[in-house]
């Protein structure tokens, strides 16, 4: 009896499904991030179906940050939704955005209070509004350590519950989440990661942090061999998020000149592998590269008063930027950093960057090199819509695309590279970046690379199309069996699927059995597919999505394939005799 929700950032997505639901549906989500006209156009559909509809607090400039933003953006949303669209106060529900905390950069620390704060003037001022929220970004800092997750998530929930008391909260807890119950117990520890509560109620999490060992009351150093500490250092730092002894560990990892013969070393090995255990890291990775760069630049400076040439100290220019919709940084931030300190010019342009200020900016700075990363996933769509706008320029510029949602398969090479004509490449992590680009900048062997990256993908799409092809396998089995069910006792083993033997035929546009992609217009017109899935046809009448297969079900015993065969000169010479033939009787007959 309770409610499905449909969630997807396409809304055409949201729109097929609740044309196929019955009931009362919740929608997420929506927000006026295009702007007042697209908010209104879907809240009507939305309210059309008769679903409730997920908000978020998201404007024309992007996701907000701080409690005032999000009860100003939540509030011009609840008289827009009340006043010209007709929706009940309790059909709206409100997402403020739970953001992460524990990254070890100050400017979140206040993230979770700020969210218990505008939940509560939410349901102070706007009357039977509802709230959401996303838990499990809080804590995304600690991803694989799911007992501080569990902890973390048990003291937000019960802040969140007592700030918010006289309202309705409705919490769903998953796993063996246990949820805390009273703020009796606080512990005094040194650096606590559960930042932005008063330390009168650091209590349950700091407690399970400390029964993890992970987190500690102080820091004592491991009295492990030079060698081995130099190697482990930023693990260490980075598990305790600690960034007291990180210089004083740099300057042990230089002393070892056998093994780091160069500053970069020292980011690339220890630092690196640090960074791939939480993102608290970040500050540690800071500290320790902002020692570095004075070294870095020396090294340089060096390097360029030993050429006899006048010579650009830089490999190339890479443009990064967070693509819009998206405030998330941390992993281009690092990623900038690792470039830079191996010669590569990086021009940060920031979050919630447009496409039309990419383009500008790369194209001002005669960049080598463009990189995308997002987190969330609308930003999947801006980074298509970035290369579908390089292709209409005709721009030649590499494409690099990263971030945590991202994927070298579905999104990358099924999704991206068919729009963009130049490379595009997928970058796993920023110790990987380096590699990509000095690969994609090196002449003797760029061709080459994006050759195999070529190849790599068009595999990838190829098991993508197939994987649809398996689908549009069993659909057509159930059309048989159950929905049209010609042919209930159908039973048959692969090798006679692939052998046509069931009752009927599916040909599609484009294969020998039905040759003319032109007639996809008039499967289109009958069935009403633009309206009623959202997929398109191009000038060209291939289908959009790309991923989209289309075809026709002919249950008819008698109904067989067959194929034209090659049409050959002596049949062409006869069509053209022929039609010579019967224009001059045509022009007779009219005499």
């Amino acid at each position: 009896q309770v409610p499905l929700c449909i969630d997807s950032s396409n809304f055409s997505v949201i729109e097929a499904g609740l044309k196929c639901c019955q009931g009362k549906c919740i929608v997420n989500s929506i927000s006026l991030k295009e702007g007042e006209s697209d908010f209104l156009d879907k809240a009507a559909s939305v309210k059309r179906y008769g679903a409730a509809v997920v908000v978020m607090a998201f404007d024309e400039h992007g996701q907000v940050l701080n409690t005032d933003r999000k009860v100003e953006i939540c509030t011009r949303a609840y008289q827009l939704l009340l006043t010209k669209v007709g929706f009940k106060p309790n059909d709206i529900i409100f997402d403020p955005n739970i953001l992460t905390i524990g990254t070890g950069i100050e400017e979140h620390s206040e993230y979770a209070i700020n969210f218990i704060k505008a939940t509560k003037l939410i349901k102070e001022t706007l009357p039977g509004a509802r709230v959401s929220g996303g838990l499990s970004n809080l804590s995304f800092s600690f991803r694989g350590m799911e007992v501080i997750r569990e902890a973390m998530h048990g003291v937000f929930l019960y802040h969140a519950i007592k700030g918010s008391q006289g309202s309705s909260w409705k919490i769903w807890i998953l796993r063996n989440l246990k949820l805390v119950t009273d703020s009796s117990h606080t512990f005094d520890v040194e650096e606590p990661v559960y930042v932005g509560l008063p330390a009168k109620v650091r209590h349950g999490f700091l407690g399970l942090c400390r029964a993890t060992t992970v987190v500690r009351r102080t820091h004592p150093r491991p009295r492990w061999g030079l060698s081995w500490w130099c190697r482990c250092l930023s693990m260490y730092s980075s598990a305790v998020g600690v960034d007291k002894y990180v210089v004083e560990d740099v300057k042990k990892c230089q002393a070892q000149v056998d093994r780091y013969t160069r500053p970069i070393h020292i980011i690339e090995g220890p630092l690196m592998s640090g960074m791939k255990i939480v993102i608290k890291s970040a500050r540690v990775m800071k500290k320790a590269v902002g020692y570095l760069i004075p070294f870095m630049e020396k090294e340089r400076e060096d390097m360029m008063s030993e050429s006899s040439q006048d010579l650009d100290p830089y490999m190339g220019t890479i443009v990064l930027a967070t693509v819009k919709g998206d405030v998330h940084d941390i992993g281009k931030n690092i990623v900038g950093v690792v470039l830079s300190c191996n010669n590569f010019r990086v021009i940060d342009l920031g979050v919630m960057v447009p496409c039309d200020k990419i383009l500008k900016e790369a194209i001002i700075h005669n960049a080598d090199i463009i990189g995308l990363s997002g987190l969330i996933t609308p930003s999947l769509d801006e980074m298509i819509h970035v290369a579908k706008e390089m292709e209409r320029l005709r721009m030649t510029i590499p494409l690099l695309i990263g971030g945590a949602t991202t994927s070298k398969w579905t999104h990358t090479a099924v999704k991206i590279a068919p729009r963009y004509a130049a490379p595009v490449i997928h970058v796993l992590d920023a110790s990987r970046s380096v590699v990509v680009c000095s690969q994609l900048l090196d002449e003797m062997g760029k061709e080459d690379y994006f050759e195999d990256v070529k190849q790599d993908y068009e595999e990838v799409r190829q098991e993508h199309y197939d994987s649809l092809k398996a689908f549009a396998e069993e659909l057509h089995a159930r059309v048989r069996k159950e929905f049209w069910a010609y042919s209930t006792t159908e039973t048959l083993q692969t090798s006679d699927l692939h052998q046509v033997r069931y009752q009927g035929i599916r040909p599609a546009p484009g294969y020998p059995s039905q040759p003319d992609h032109t007639e996809k217009t008039t499967m289109w017109s009958l069935a009403g597919i633009q309206e009623k899935t959202g997929i398109g046809l191009t000038e060209s009448f291939a289908m959009t999505p790309a991923a989209s297969v289309s075809g026709l079900y002919f249950s008819s015993p008698q109904a067989t394939y067959f194929a034209v065969g090659k049409i050959t000169k002596e049949q062409v010479q006869r069509s053209i005799h022929m039609s010579d033939h019967l224009s001059l009787q045509y022009s007779f007959d009219i005499d």
